[in-house]
């Protein structure tokens, strides 16, 4: 613990409400720049959904103030503090409306919303994987150690980048105001695992370095609530990540379906639900589908539906 957060470095648990409660001290001046700075954030978060713009959305990564209430909820829970863990919440609960309301609004005024769909800030956002749920119990683990400690509390804006709880909700908007509900879910659970990953991980260093003054007992009861939080949003990455898996192996399943058809490539697979879709570049004639069907069976449990999407033709390069 004493190498964890080392006493002449830790900060009082008066200096860490002071930080994450914004009802404490100056509660006027937080709670303008809770606000100001979580708007701005959105706005920019979603112009650069909208733009792809990489370091559009890591600017609004960085200027993002959601951390603040989200640690606070693990403060309010380790100090058994129920009405900071609920203004937390509710700060938390607001947030996320007013950036979704945003980023639906924006898509508004597209005049071909659904373009935006295809671009890698949505698509990179939308299907989250465990490894993304990795890297985000580790990014909360800094961002709790950090809070703790006053010598580390400049690499803040590099664990706000991170921990990207700003843009997955702005693309939550967008795909909800380009008519795509399954994106927009998949969004959301990728802004949940952050949330819950960053609690739990910030709950766990706070009681290792002393903080705790809740009862062991309500202190059980939070983490039994975080616990089955954690599992409901592992769900959903684990089955994603195992659909990455089994898509490639069709992929390959498909290659060696072809390899008897000159020129033919597979241009893309996607597994969702009952269906494997694939896209074939190649000649008019392909080999029988039923052969693939078999192939696609013994690879995935469920023994998805094979659809071919094909399209007649080769590509062709030129010489220099």
């Amino acid at each position: 613990m004493a190498y964890l957060v080392p006493a002449d470095q830790r900060r009082t648990v008066d200096e860490l409400t002071d930080k994450l409660d914004l009802s404490v001290g100056s509660v006027t001046a937080k709670r303008s720049a809770f606000w100001i700075m979580l708007v701005l954030s959105a706005v920019i978060a979603i112009s650069g959904v909208i733009g792809d713009s990489t370091a559009t959305v890591i600017g609004a990564m960085i200027v993002a103030p959601l951390s603040v209430p989200i640690l606070g909820i693990a403060l309010g829970v380790v100090t058994g503090r129920g009405p900071l863990v609920a203004r937390s919440l509710l700060l938390v609960g607001c947030g996320i409306v007013v950036v979704v309301a945003l980023g639906f609004l924006f898509a508004q005024l597209l005049p071909n919303p659904v373009n935006v769909l295809s671009n890698a800030q949505v698509l990179g956002r939308t299907s989250p994987k465990l490894m993304d749920l990795t890297a985000a119990l580790a990014t909360g683990l800094v961002a709790a150690v950090a809070i703790t400690r006053r010598d580390v509390g400049d690499v803040l804006p590099g664990v706000a980048i991170a921990i990207s709880l700003v843009p997955p909700l702005g693309v939550v908007g967008v795909c909800l105001g380009s008519q795509a509900p399954a994106l927009a879910l998949g969004a959301f659970v990728l802004f949940a695992s952050n949330v819950v990953a960053m609690i739990l991980t910030a709950t766990i260093v706070l009681v290792v370095a002393g903080y705790a003054e809740a009862p062991a007992g309500r202190r059980t009861k939070a983490y039994l609530v975080l616990g089955a939080a954690l599992i409901l949003v592992a769900v959903p990455m684990v089955l994603n990540s195992l659909s990455t898996l089994w898509a490639g192996q069709i992929a390959d399943a498909t290659r060696d379906w072809l390899r008897d058809a000159p020129g033919a490539q597979v241009v893309d697979v996607t597994l969702q639900g009952d269906t494997a879709t694939i896209s074939v570049l190649g000649p008019e004639q392909l080999p029988p589908v039923e052969e693939l069907q078999r192939a696609v069976d013994d690879l995935v449990p469920w023994n998805p539906d094979v659809v071919i999407v094909h399209t007649v033709g080769a590509r062709l390069q030129r010489d220099r």
